[in-house]
């Protein structure tokens, strides 16, 4: 047997290699995709792109390719957008032509294509407006969800009161909040933060990004196509399975108590709609669905915000100069005792740019969700064929020299006029750009800026080493950007 399984090994090699070079030489005599390193056989661009450095390996062919270009992952061409001119072009000016998405391999055990947020055509469409519509029933933009925010805020004010200025992580006291707020939409109630079942539950999402972001998945999501022919690597990619079994219990509660004149949060306005549909056999509000829309719903309103906190913490006190000017014009505008709310905003252009700086600098999803082109178009004189894989690089965009006056430092000058207001930039993109923006941009504004400001009211940052010595590399930098882990101790102002 051994023989016949090396015979059909090499036949696979021999027939790769020949459609590799094949397809490779058709799309040069064409014109059809821009330049970009030569791909070698089967293994593709493997020897200019570091699966651990996998953005960083971008961005250095773009200093040869221009801003856009085509690389391999393994015999997969993806069409690689760089810097704010590229991006706006493919996402704004053909926001239709490339609002597909695909599902990286390292994500498919978690999703398996169903959900809003790896979807394509008539389900994202459909499951999109929906959840777009829900959130909107209860609160998101609007007064109601404002006045829950500012009583997160108390909770998180009274968690830093609770270390008496002793040094503590930040980590899980900051994903709790942010949970709380999506939480209370879709399972309809808040969790306290000593609700064991809670806690584990901010470990487990903090665990899938991590996992997601490791060089192990970037070079599973490269290489997907020969490594699940070695037995048992399947099972290394991280498929949620805990988090899939929490949201199967709150879904089941609410089954059991379900009363369609009087929906209580997203899950119970789902289920009625499957109601609704039952006898729809292409009906989109299925329970695989519900299951995949709920785990976007918190991945995004957890730990992308949370991650943006941790790191804006760092730089504070890495930067405590900045920190001063937020606490005056805090102590000016809002004063020490009164709630901040959202119309403060307008009256404290530095705070305002800060928390944009934050954003900017923290580059949570540096390479985007990877879009796919949804029918065969031309771009910048090129002919990109329907399917194929996109990654516009956010982080080029948010550090995009042509459209910021300190690209690559913390200056919240970047988001301020020459006096002194906030300027909002164009290439300011943390959420993604087009029809694939994030689902709950202006929910993600509004709790940034009155968690920030509530705390900083309350509390002076202080490190545990001098700001000279604060170290801002991320941990892990792959489908996300990971803060550090650290400690700090707030000291009541």
């Amino acid at each position: 047997m051994e023989w016949a399984d090396t015979f059909i090994f090499l036949l696979v090699v021999i027939i790769s290699c020949y459609l590799l070079i094949s397809s490779r030489k058709k799309q040069l005599q064409k014109g059809r995709l821009p330049p970009g390193p030569t791909p070698l056989p089967l293994i593709g661009n493997f020897l200019q792109i570091k699966p651990a450095e996998t953005l960083k390996s971008l961005l250095k062919l773009r200093e040869k390719y221009g801003p856009v270009f085509t690389v391999y992952f393994g015999t997969r061409p993806v069409l690689v957008l760089c810097g704010h001119q590229a991006v706006k072009e493919a996402l704004i000016d053909k926001a239709e032509e490339f609002s597909g998405r695909i599902t990286m391999p390292s994500m498919v055990p978690t999703f398996q294509g169903y959900g809003m947020g790896f979807s394509n055509g008539a389900r994202w469409k459909e499951l999109r407006r929906f959840s777009l519509t829900v959130l909107r029933s209860f609160g998101m933009g609007k007064k109601s969800i404002e006045e829950r925010i500012q009583e997160e805020a108390q909770f998180l004010v009274e968690e830093f009161r609770k270390t008496k200025e002793n040094p503590f992580d930040p980590t899980f006291v900051f994903s709790r909040a942010f949970s709380n707020i999506i939480c209370s939409i879709v399972f309809g109630k808040r969790f306290d933060y000593e609700d064991k079942e809670f806690q584990a539950l901010m470990v487990m999402v903090h665990k899938f990004f991590w996992e997601m972001s490791t060089s192990w998945a970037q070079f599973y999501d490269i290489y997907s196509n020969y490594l699940n022919y070695i037995p048992g690597i399947y099972s290394k990619i991280y498929d949620c399975m805990d988090i899939k079994l929490f949201i199967a219990k709150r879904i089941k509660k609410n089954q059991e108590t379900l009363d369609p004149n009087f929906p209580r949060d997203y899950i119970d306005c789902f289920l009625i709609q499957m109601e609704k549909e039952k006898d729809n056999p292409g009906s989109e509000f299925i329970m695989e669905n519900l299951v995949a829309n709920i785990l976007n719903l918190i991945f995004g309103g957890t730990e992308t915000g949370s991650s943006t906190f941790r790191y804006g913490f760092l730089l504070l006190m890495k930067y405590p100069e900045v920190q001063e000017k937020v606490h005056e014009e805090i102590d000016r505008v809002i004063g020490p005792n009164r709630v901040p709310n959202i119309e403060d905003r307008r009256q404290m252009p530095y705070t305002d740019a800060v928390i944009h700086e934050v954003q900017r600098c923290s580059d949570i999803i540096p390479m985007n969700v990877a879009h796919m082109v949804t029918c065969d178009t031309e771009f910048r004189g090129y002919h990109i064929p329907k399917g194929m894989i996109v990654l516009p690089l956010l982080s080029s965009v948010l550090h995009d020299p042509t459209m910021f006056k300190f690209p690559n430092a913390f200056n919240p000058e970047n988001f301020l006029d020459e006096y002194g207001c906030f300027k909002m930039n164009d290439a300011f993109v943390p959420f993604s750009s087009g029809k694939r923006i994030c689902l709950g941009e202006s929910l993600a504004r509004m709790e940034l800026f009155l968690f920030f400001t509530t705390i900083m009211q309350k509390f002076q940052l202080k490190s545990l080493v001098p700001p000279e010595n604060i170290d801002l590399t991320f941990q892990e930098s792959g489908f996300a950007n990971i803060p550090p882990f650290y400690q700090l101790s707030v000291i009541p102002r």
